[in-house]
């Protein structure tokens, strides 16, 4: 007769199955398919340094290391960290992979040719700024986020989920949905659907101050469904530009006029670009460039001198 199975103890039961920590986003890709599709569209070269983000138990890791030169993975959680370490030790990949522990956001990021990554949601925006402010530019990232995150990733004007962020992103970048991913690809499954983003930075970077770009956006994406002229016509916006224009005046040695009128003054800007009416849900970037641009030649700020 065959032997009896032994019960598993508890530590083989949490190394087959380890928990995963949901406070870390961890939901692992399990599906081989997804992996090697992302892989594919980040079109990986046996010449290129890959980032990968939040690598988990490694199902991405393993292809990316069959494709690129060198892997940098950077994961936060110390026991994924040494299951990946163990999926490949004594294989020819060991000596192409390094590990940074610690969380993204506080680590320095390494020089990078390519990003991929399966991202912990709650890091979704703070990721993608940190990319695209990393420098020297890098050439792609595939990125997989929460569904309607990617959706107002490549949200265009007159979209529903058309916000500051698209308008913030597509300023810096080129972004293009690549494939949708159900839940039950992951494990455990999230309670949303995801999707994958290629994202390529522009080179050269466009030449605006972006902390003003930035700022001007804010004041017309609180109510993007309003009118430009009623957003501007806000208490709080007239006042923090009076002062920054006074301040801005000040450190020129500029006179202000005494009876310096702020309100009309920014109305007649944006008379003077013919968008007072106009909505920021239904303005492209170069609506907002022409708009920014005008402000500066008036003198006005939307950042502190």
């Amino acid at each position: 007769m065959p032997k009896a199975e032994k019960p598993r103890t508890a530590a083989a039961s949490r190394a087959a199955n380890p928990i995963f920590d949901k406070t870390l986003g961890q939901h692992i890709l399990k599906n081989p398919l997804v992996a090697q599709g992302i892989v594919d569209k980040a079109g990986v070269k046996a010449t290129d340094i890959v980032l990968e983000v939040g690598p988990g138990t490694g199902n991405l890791t393993v292809k990316i290391l069959e494709k690129a030169k060198k892997t940098t993975v950077v994961e936060m959680d110390p026991r994924l960290a040494a299951e990946l370490t163990k999926r490949v030790q004594g294989t020819p990949e060991q000596r192409k992979l390094d590990i940074i522990l610690g969380d993204f956001l506080k680590v320095d990021l390494p020089y990078f040719d390519v990003c991929i990554s399966n991202t912990p949601y709650q890091i979704s925006s703070p990721l993608v700024f940190k990319l695209l402010a990393h420098r020297p530019l890098w050439r792609c990232a595939v990125l997989m986020f929460q569904r309607e995150f990617a959706l107002r990733l490549t949200a265009k004007p007159g979209d529903a989920l058309y916000c500051r962020l698209s308008a913030n992103v597509q300023l810096l970048a080129k972004v293009d949905h690549v494939m949708k991913v159900g839940r039950n690809n992951f494990r455990p499954p999230p309670q949303v659907e995801s999707s994958v983003v290629r994202i390529e930075p522009r080179q050269p970077p466009p030449p605006v101050d972006f902390n003003e770009w930035d700022g001007l956006l804010r004041v017309l994406f609180v109510r993007k469904n309003k009118t430009c002229a009623a957003n501007f016509k806000t208490q709080t916006i007239l006042d923090l530009l009076e002062h920054n224009y006074k301040t801005y005046c000040s450190l020129r040695g500029m006179d202000v006029p005494m009876e310096f009128d702020c309100k009309a003054a920014v109305l007649a800007v944006l008379d003077s670009v013919g968008m007072s009416e106009m909505r920021a849900s239904k303005m492209d970037n170069d609506d907002f460039l022409k708009l920014l641009s005008a402000f500066v030649d008036a003198g006005f700020r939307f950042t502190a001198a």
